[in-house]
């Protein structure tokens, strides 16, 4: 694999033309109107324009960016995630023309792309699933019944969703009517399929996935597990590995039961297998992305491996670089997403100029952007900023490094997720690790929660400062003191 095709922008692809440069490929970062000055344009050794700004328009174009691929000899194509990433008709294309695709096959992506064909798959190699239906229903009435039968509170969730999209939680029987049209409306705009399922709702789950990773010889390991519940509008904000609750005994049971995930669907290179864990330590397969996820590397950071070079030679037919019984964890590693999103306005979308963008270094600290000071952030794609990640010898000592990151951040135009990522870190129930994806709704209903938090620091490190500045001048006013009784005695002495 001599030259490989970036179909994806930002970060995850300056992420990986960085793996490429140094394994020696040639990278080709393709670019919209938004993007002609982007970082990752500028990085890679050639670069095409594909359209105009809108995704449909640019990055969505499948034959365009397939015909780039054969005028410069492109041998392989790495999606990042996002845009075309879990797109099996394109992975099929791609397979088509003679390009090799890093990451599973078309067949892989269209029996985890759907939920309800996912959850068939696993149920036949005992993957635990949330008690529920794992075939479609349209039938208002049969779908009442198989509500009442699981029992209140149910979800209703869209089979070809992703995002929270086509997907209502109804909690007594009187709303399911309406809840299950509105699910439905959802899942036809947004995919085009108004399938949808039920199951029970998990109450205070936590998110927690397995990275796992198989080659094409039979090999499957699974690269420990990462804690995702910090999550707004069903959005992960911030991530870390490995999981403050899971026992050693528990993390293999789940890393096995992925690994199975894998082999129902005979899948090949990087795959995220997602779970909901609720308050008895109880774990329920949710579903797999085929692909790399944003959350990437904090994985990284506690096994000292780079994925995207995994994929790399998973992709060229290598056997994986490390069997299971060579893996380990190594410390603790954090992962805060810097969003231009107003957090005390429903962390809606702050699109502007990064009018000052400077971001934290040092040792073990880690920042994948995609923006240069003066940069406008496009209102056309996620309004994710950068990455900040950061590695510690314990969580703790993670914890109060990723905080000192913050703190080092120098960002203005914008509105950021910064502070409630400072906010979420300092916060007895993340700290204590008793926490679950209902973080947002019990301890920042109100936003001027954050903003007391905020006020409460400013006063403690003024008063701090304060203190500080009484103890030098003290200090200052006794060594004074001290210099006119030497001098006195020195006189005396003369």
């Amino acid at each position: 694999m001599k030259k490989v095709l970036v179909a994806n922008r930002g970060e995850i692809a300056r992420r990986v033309i960085k793996t490429l440069k140094k394994m020696n490929i040639r990278s080709v970062a393709v670019y919209s109107d938004a993007d002609k000055f982007a970082p990752h344009v500028l990085e890679a050794d050639d670069a095409v324009y594909i359209g105009k700004s809108p995704a449909a328009e640019s990055y969505l174009r499948q034959d365009l960016i397939l015909n780039f691929c054969k005028e410069l000899g492109v041998d392989g194509i790495h999606p990042g995630y996002g845009f075309l990433s879990e797109n099996a008709s394109f992975a099929k294309k791609v397979k088509d023309a003679g390009i090799k695709l890093i990451g599973p096959s078309p067949e892989s992506m269209e029996v985890m792309g759907d939920k309800l064909s996912a959850k068939q798959a696993v149920k036949a190699f005992g993957v635990p699933l949330v008690p529920g239906v794992d075939s479609a229903i349209s039938d208002i009435s049969a779908a009442k019944k198989v509500a009442k039968q699981i029992g209140y509170p149910i979800l209703i969730k869209a089979s070809a969703g992703g995002g929270g999209k086509g997907m209502r939680l109804v909690t007594i029987e009187k709303d399911f009517e309406e809840q299950m049209n509105m699910a439905q409306n959802e899942a036809r705009s947004s995919f085009g399929d108004d399938a949808v399922f039920i199951e029970k709702f998990v109450e205070k789950p936590r998110h927690i996935e397995i990275q796992v990773f198989a080659d094409q010889h039979g090999n499957i390991v699974y690269l420990f597990e990462r804690e995702c519940s910090i999550q707004r509008r069903h959005q992960k904000v911030i991530e870390e590995a490995p999981s403050p609750v899971l026992t050693s005994e528990l993390r293999k049971i789940m890393g096995e039961a992925a690994v199975k995930v894998c082999r129902a669907c005979n899948y090949e290179g990087a795959g995220t297998v997602e779970f909901l864990v609720d308050t008895h330590m109880n774990f329920y397969f949710l579903e797999m992305n085929t692909r790399l996820q944003v959350e990437h590397p904090v994985t990284e950071g506690i096994t000292g491996e780079d994925l995207v070079e995994w994929q790399v030679k998973v992709a060229r037919g290598e056997r994986l670089p490390k069997l299971q019984d060579e893996l380990k964890i190594n410390g603790h590693a954090i992962e805060v997403r810097v969003y231009a999103e107003d957090t005390l306005n429903g962390f809606i979308p702050d699109i502007g100029r990064l009018e000052r963008y400077r971001i934290p270094s040092g040792k073990n600290i880690r920042v994948d952007d995609a923006f240069l000071e003066g940069m406008e952030i496009p209102i056309y794609y996620d309004p994710m900023i950068a990455k900040l990640v950061v590695w510690g010898n314990t969580r703790e000592e993670a914890i109060e490094k990723t905080i000192e990151a913050i703190e080092d951040y120098q960002i203005s135009g914008v509105k950021t997720t910064l502070d409630f990522g400072k906010f979420v870190l300092k916060h007895k129930a993340f700290r204590s690790g008793n926490f679950d994806t209902n973080f947002i709704n019990h301890f920042f209903k109100d936003p001027a929660t954050m903003n007391s938090a905020m006020e409460e620091e400013e006063t403690a490190l003024k008063h701090g400062i304060d203190k500080i500045w009484s103890d030098i001048n003290k200090r200052k006013k006794e060594a004074f003191k001290s210099r006119q009784i030497a001098s006195s005695w020195k006189n005396r002495i003369e």
